[in-house]
């Protein structure tokens, strides 16, 4: 799996130094140069590790930090200067995962990414491997809770979001509407084929690219409905 990380740093030579260590370790990288640009690319792209600086302008690292830990749960490096001691304690303290001080080494830089993306993935409770679905241009990182389609972040309702991790999880597999009913509403399913239809038919108008032609939840007759690429 390729991995997406964010680098932000106001000053823009660290940030491709960064850029061209990991990009040589096969990361793809986002850039931002400030704690507002870093939030526009965290809500636009499915990004699995942030490394923030903490003194920038405007926004700063703390308070992008804090912001980030509202919604997400990816992990986050901090960079800090030696004389940063305090910001860096600070930096942990409100939800950074671990820090490297400047001024560091491609092999520092690049092993402590290394380390905390392993940790996040086999031991965190992120799990991105088990955790992110995809099928044709949909996304889900049910960690997150937060669906992409064609890598820009859509809004479900919790029962749209239930029914479709559910089909996504199960790929090809027809759900009648019984079942479905009882898997995401977690109750005995009575005469709900209108109920379920309605949801499918919401869900279909945000993911689909024509819901009256669907080409990912498809409605098999008299069966029910399964989530399968062409």
């Amino acid at each position: 799996m390729s991995y997406n990380i964010l680098v932000c740093d106001d000053e823009k030579d660290i940030v491709l130094a960064i850029e061209i260590y990991l990009k040589a370790e096969s990361y793809e990288v986002f850039k931002a140069y400030n704690g507002l640009e870093a939030l526009k690319i965290l809500e636009e792209e499915q990004i699995h590790l942030v490394i923030m600086d903490l003194m920038m302008p405007g926004m700063d690292g703390i308070s992008t930090i804090l912001k980030i830990r509202e919604q997400k749960n990816i992990p986050i490096i901090i960079l800090s200067a030696k004389s940063e001691i305090t910001d860096k304690i600070i930096g942990l303290n409100v939800g950074a995962d671990d820090y490297i001080v400047k001024p560091f080494n491609a092999i520092e830089l690049v092993a402590r990414v290394n380390s905390v993306l392993r940790r996040f993935t086999t031991l965190g409770s992120a799990e991105i491997d088990k955790d992110v679905y995809s099928i044709g241009r949909v996304t889900i990182n049910d960690s997150s809770k937060e669906v992409l389609v064609d890598n820009v972040s859509v809004s479900l309702t919790p029962y749209e979001y239930k029914i479709l991790l559910l089909l996504i999880r199960n790929k090809s597999k027809v759900f009648s509407s019984d079942e479905i009913y009882k898997e995401v509403w977690e109750e005995e399913a009575h005469d709900v084929k209108k109920v379920i239809s309605v949801h499918i038919s919401h869900l279909r108008d945000k993911i689909e690219i024509n819901p009256r032609k669907p080409d990912l939840i498809k409605s098999v007759y008299g069966m029910g409905y399964k989530i399968e690429e062409k």
